[in-house]
């Protein structure tokens, strides 16, 4: 299969690969990396386990030339792969042509980390438009159920399969896709609350969050994330909106879960998905929040916008 297409959006290029087989896996992807280095271009090629031992032990001794990284850890919270994975590879690599492979849904994402996903890939389009850089990502075309393949082509411009040439995807529409899970987020009954009004008022909820750690045994590492969190959190919507922001916190299941909601709509779709340098200060906050938990949601409408960051007990 060509890994070169005439009908790619130009420069950037960002084609969902439908894979059958184990072996139209590999050949794909072994194309598409060895075209890049002929080309002296710089590849990054992060997949789940274990799929990445699959690909590394197939390249050889080519791999010690990429970057590899393992999705299932890197990509834990989908919400941390543009910024913290692909920007943060890309932009090391200004003036060159950059070629990356990430492969973020598997059949065992839960509900909330596929909505996650599709948004993270909706907003890949955005976030490379017009740099010279390429984005191959992988679907389990026999694994996947035919709604994640779905979304894919509403999120991928171009498609490649086991054909002899690539294919516009006839349902391109990342902005709608993104839409379609920019949903309403709960807040539990049990949740404890704190609002802050400014940034002298940080203080409150960080004593609030490491009293509800410690009351729930949570191991000190584990503690001082969930502080670090709620003060990103609550500092973020502070820079964004003026205040006020309300902060709540609930446990479940061994997962701890800081909610923050404030009465501005979140502009910006890419803060915390742009590497640390190029992100706004409040950026920067969602981008250590999207680093640090297990996974973040966000529903953001004309006059308000919850953060749901997940962290698990161990």
């Amino acid at each position: 299969m060509a890994v070169t297409s005439p009908i790619a959006l130009q420069p950037f290029a960002h084609p969902a690969l439908f894979y059958q087989s184990e072996q139209h896996y590999l050949q794909s992807l072994l194309d598409f990396v060895t075209d890049a280095v002929a080309a002296a271009e710089p590849v990054l090629i992060a997949l789940p386990q274990p799929n990445l031992a699959l690909v590394r032990d197939a390249l050889g001794p080519l791999a010690a030339r990429l970057t590899m990284a393992d999705m299932t850890t890197v990509g834990r919270n989908p919400g941390f792969i543009l910024g913290g994975v692909l920007s943060a590879f890309a932009d090391q690599y200004p003036n060159q042509a950059v070629r990356m492979i990430g492969e973020p849904v598997w059949p065992t994402r839960t509900d909330g980390e596929y909505a996650a996903c599709v948004q993270h890939e909706a907003l890949i389009n955005k976030a490379f438009a017009g740099r010279d850089v390429t984005v191959l990502c992988p679907y389990d075309a026999t694994r996947l159920h035919p709604e994640t393949l779905k979304d894919a082509r509403a999120t991928h411009p171009e498609l490649w399969s086991d054909q002899s040439a690539p294919q516009i995807s006839s349902t391109f529409a990342p902005d709608a896709a993104w839409a379609r899970y920019n949903e309403p987020l709960s807040t539990s009954s049990t949740a404890v609350t704190r609002t802050v009004r400014e940034l002298d008022d940080l203080h409150v909820v960080r004593a609030a969050a490491a009293g509800f750690g410690r009351w729930f045994r949570l191991a000190p590492d584990r503690l001082d994330d969930l502080v670090f969190i709620t003060n990103e959190l609550a500092t973020s919507s502070l820079h964004r909106t003026g205040g006020p922001c309300r902060l709540s916190f609930w446990h479940h299941d061994g997962l701890f879960t800081v909610e923050s909601r404030d009465f501005v709509r979140i502009d910006d779709l890419l803060a915390g998905r742009r590497s640390y340098l190029r992100d706004t200060d409040d950026g920067r906050g969602l981008l250590a929040v999207n680093a640090i938990a297990d996974l973040v949601r966000i529903h953001t409408v004309p006059g308000q916008t919850t953060v749901h960051a997940h962290l698990r007990a161990s």
